[in-house]
């Protein structure tokens, strides 16, 4: 008898260069452990929309300028092509965005639907507010799992005993990739399960580090 596959949601920002290491290691635990992703959105933009004034120039300028569009491309996607296109062009737009150096510019995102054959005149939608909506819906969805004090990614999973386990992150470069990958998954799921358990962390000594991404 085949082991039966759990389903874990994952919301990302395409813009977050942790959240992409993230969903890295993701895929490979798809090898590795009978879990299906299922990835969903969530944004950056709409989480420090409320508290632009309190964050760093750069950063807040991000987010005004640079944020909103490849979500809402996402989304638009999502909408449009339905909720398997997501994924492919999730990692389509980070290869380019992140692995390739492109950043998230328009070229990168047309260039980036164009590789999972979706029309490239979806970049159209980084500038309108159409599916503003179900964007906010979806992050809203993710959010609500582990509060407003952390980020992107989220994953939620059905736990041991069939409740559902929500975290923030893992943090980690690189992406686990083998018995790595398995072992982290195994052990975050491990503490996230544990009534109470809120945070371990230390400080980042390195950025991302796409090496071993191709």
């Amino acid at each position: 008898m085949s082991e039966s596959r759990t389903t874990a949601d994952f919301w990302f920002d395409p813009l977050c260069p942790w959240a992409w290491m993230t969903s890295r290691w993701m895929l490979e635990v798809e090898k590795v452990r009978p879990v299906d992703v299922r990835w969903k959105v969530m944004s950056l933009a709409v989480l420090n929309e409320d508290k632009l004034d309190e964050l760093p120039e750069e950063y807040r300028e991000m987010l005004e300028t640079k944020a909103w569009g490849p979500v809402r491309v996402v989304v638009a996607a999502k909408e449009l092509h339905g909720d398997d296109v997501v994924g492919p062009l999730y990692t389509a737009l980070g290869t380019r965005f992140h692995n390739k150096g492109e950043g998230p510019t328009r070229e990168a995102i047309e260039g980036a639907l164009t590789d999972v054959g979706l029309p490239a005149d979806l970049v159209e939608y980084a500038d309108k507010d159409v599916y503003d909506r179900e964007l906010r819906a979806s992050h809203k969805e993710g959010i609500e799992k582990v509060g407003q004090d952390v980020g992107t990614p989220v994953i939620a999973v059905p736990g041991p005993d069939g409740t559902e386990v929500a975290f923030f992150g893992p943090v980690v470069t690189p992406a686990p990739q083998g018995e790595e990958a398995a072992k982290l998954w195994d052990g975050t799921l491990l503490v996230a399960s544990i009534p109470g358990f809120y945070e371990i962390k230390r400080t980042r000594t390195k950025g991302p580090d796409f090496s071993n991404l191709g």
